[in-house]
């Protein structure tokens, strides 16, 4: 969460929710909502958008801009956010009625996540629009999520005009599904993540090779693999390497293995990473498997528990199978 302060407005990059245990307490908002005048969102990530509804139910009431997917992803997630937040707070509530403590009320509810969608607006790739007087935005592909940017911004201050880069998320190269991130050629400043900088990546064709080996090694031994994983974004790679081992016949002999998409929320992911694009957000690999005919996310194996009923048959079903 970064606040730009130009020609006296001020302009916030990400307002993202920290997530894991006993990290609660940080996520109150330590500047005054009603003083943004403007917000960028680099991507859809909880982590780079989850605390918006909090800033509208403080008192934000300006326009937030991001790409059209980014804004797509976010109307799922930051709902699933507000559930979440509003389900903590019941769950905190009905053990401390009993030890006799004050109510708390969610971070914020589904009714400020409603609130917060009603604010976006979106822009391509590419496109330079003007944020306000003296400023310029746009959106380059970072090649980390359907959707995801970084943010190109152009701020004229005094007749002195900077450009400032926040790069938000970036990803690797080779990536399945995305394009690769488009480089940005000038800047005066780089504001920059850097969560993967201090490591080698293993290539890309590893991956299928690597899940293949330990599919046929479980699957021989009559277990199942259950795969814990983030619902928007990895799980969307999972089911396209998933796809592509089927379709390739790397799994002989488990033609008949489901494989269990067990989160509401990585469906309702999938099906906007499933829209056809037209090129504009998905790599020539994913383009030639939508020109082909076909989903790069689905395949005749893939059974989606879109019920509480679908998500507990699982527990009856006899056989191998891949639960994510």
């Amino acid at each position: 969460c970064h606040c730009l302060e130009v020609g006296g407005k001020k302009i916030l990059i990400d307002c993202g929710l920290q997530q894991g245990r006993d990290e609660h307490d940080d996520n109150s908002l330590d500047f005054s909502p009603s003083y943004i005048d403007y917000v960028l969102v680099t991507h859809a990530h909880i982590d780079h958008s989850g605390r918006i509804p909090l800033l509208v139910k403080e008192g934000f009431s300006g326009q937030i801009f991001t790409t059209r997917l980014t804004a797509q992803l976010m109307s799922i997630m930051l709902r699933d956010s507000a559930h979440i937040q509003e389900s903590d707070a019941q769950w905190q509530n009905q053990k401390g009625k009993r030890a006799g403590r004050e109510e708390v009320e969610p971070l914020y509810t589904l009714a400020d996540a409603e609130a917060a969608l009603q604010l976006l607006r979106t822009y391509e790739y590419g496109q330079i629009f003007d944020l306000c007087e003296g400023v310029k935005v746009r959106f380059n592909d970072a090649g980390h999520l359907l959707g995801s940017a970084a943010a190109e911004i152009w701020a004229t201050e005094n007749g002195v005009t900077k450009k400032l880069v926040f790069s938000g998320d970036l990803g690797n190269v080779d990536q399945p599904i995305i394009r690769n991130p488009s480089f940005v050629d000038q800047a005066d400043y780089v504001i920059m993540e850097s969560t993967y900088g201090d490591r080698n990546h293993e290539p890309p064709e590893s991956y299928t090779q690597a899940l293949a080996a330990l599919i046929d090694d479980v699957f021989s031994q009559g277990g199942n693999i259950v795969i814990p994983s983030f619902a928007v974004g990895r799980t969307q790679e999972l089911l396209y390497y998933l796809r592509e081992l089927y379709a390739e016949g790397a799994l002989a002999g488990y033609e008949h293995c489901p494989v269990f998409l067990d989160s509401p929320l990585a469906i309702e992911a999938t099906t906007i990473f499933n829209k056809f694009e037209s090129g504009y957000y998905y790599d020539k690999e994913a383009m030639e498997v939508l020109r082909q005919g076909k989903e790069i996310l689905n395949f005749p194996q893939l059974q989606l528990s879109i019920s509480s009923d679908d998500s507990k048959s699982i527990n009856g079903y006899q056989g191998s199978c891949i639960i994510i």
